[in-house]
Parts: structure tokens; sequence; C-alpha cells
């Protein structure tokens, strides 16, 4: 047994190498394209759409309409990244029922490398919105002496954001595993079941923690008007 796809090592020459993690990574994102394409190739803005575009447009009214709900203006102009975040978390999490594959979630460079896209994304929508003065000021909000204070908050938040995810998809394949060892026919099915709905879960609370930052970063200071 182990605890991180990240020990499934296929080819390794030197300090290059090719693990599960990277191959399960790889393989969610070419689902993601190829199911985009095929999604998007046939769009229609008539009456008769097909039922590809009808799930498509629930999903981006889903978190057009969690984002708005959480105070972020102008969603559709960060749909991009937030859909993008919801759908890899949720593709990778919901393949976990495929034979030989392992969620890359359930690896901490994964789970690192999605939270360090957000911590930049905040800073970034920030300026983009607030203007660069407009940004660095709240960090000087309500006094000066909070300054320190909102550093080391952006740098345990995308800790936090890291290693909750990693913590629950690992501990899930661990369970799992034991289960299997234990009682290999009736147990595994109903926590595999439990396992889909949870990283369903995760995804959403992944996508939720990262709205609310990027939204506390682009609202504007009295008297201030975004770009």
């Amino acid at each position: 047994m182990h605890l991180s796809p990240d020990q499934v090592i296929f080819w390794q020459h030197g300090v290059l190498k090719l693990n599960l993690t990277i191959a399960a990574t790889w393989t969610v994102m070419a689902l993601l394209v190829i199911g985009s394409r095929l999604i998007t190739r046939r769009l229609s803005s008539g009456i008769q759409i097909s039922r590809w575009q009808t799930a498509l447009e629930i999903v981006i009214g889903m978190v057009c309409g969690q984002m708005a709900d959480m105070g972020l203006r102008r969603s559709e102009k960060f749909l991009g990244f937030i859909g993008t975040l919801f759908l890899f978390i949720a593709t990778a999490n919901l393949c976990a029922v495929l034979p030989l594959y392992e969620p890359p979630t359930g690896s901490l460079s994964t789970t690192a490398a999605l939270a360090i896209c957000v911590f930049v994304a905040v800073p970034a929508f920030g300026i983009s919105e607030r203007g660069l003065f407009g940004w660095l000021k709240s960090y000087l909000e309500p006094t000066f002496l909070m300054l320190p204070f909102h550093l080391l908050s952006d740098l345990t938040r995308t800790l936090a954001l890291a290693v909750r995810l990693f913590g629950n998809m690992m501990s899930g394949t661990m369970i799992l595993a034991i289960l299997l060892s234990v009682a290999p026919l009736f147990f595994p099915v109903l926590f595999m079941a439990l396992g889909l709905i949870t990283g369903l879960v995760q995804a959403y609370i992944f996508t939720i923690l990262a709205i609310v930052y990027i939204a506390a970063a682009t609202r504007p200071t009295e008297g201030q008007t975004t770009r």
C-alpha cells in the first residue's frame, strides 16, 4: 500500500521521472480538452440545444451563481479560472472509478500547485480590478500595523488549501485500501460511492474558498470604483 500516487513510478532517469501523479494529471487534462472540444463544437443559440450543451450551461450557471452569491462582481471575468479549477478537481476525483487510476489530488505536489495558482490569481485579479496602489492599500487597512498579519494570512491560507485537499483525498485512498484487505467485496463498493461524493464536495469547497479570496481582493474600498 502506498500513501501517494507519487510513489508509483513508471520511468525514471536521474532527476526526471514519470509517476502516477503526472500520468493521471495529464489524463484528466486530456479528458477535459477533448470533452470541451466535443461539447462546444456545435453550440447553438436557438431553442433546440443538445443535452451536452444543456449540461454545460447548467455548470456555467451554477459557477456564476456561486460567484455572485459570494460577492464576486462581473463573474464572467473570473469564470475561466474558477470554472477550470472546479472541473479539474471534480473530474480528477470522479475518475477514481476507473481501474489503475488514482486521483492526482492525492499528491501534495498537485494540491500545492493548485493552491499556488490561487495564490497568484488573487493579487493578479486584485490589481486588475483595483489597480496596483488600490490593491496594496488593502494590506494597510485598517492600520499599517496589520501589514505582517495580512502577509501571513496569504501564506497560511495557501498552505491550508493545499493540505486540506491533499489530506482528505489521501485519507480516502488509505481507508479504501484497508477495506479492500479486510472485506474485498462489499464495503469497498459503498466506500467508493461515498468517496465520489466526497470528491465532489472537496472540489466545491476548494472552489468556494478561491472565490472568497478573489472576492476579498477585488472588492473596492469606500469611494473606489473597479476598473
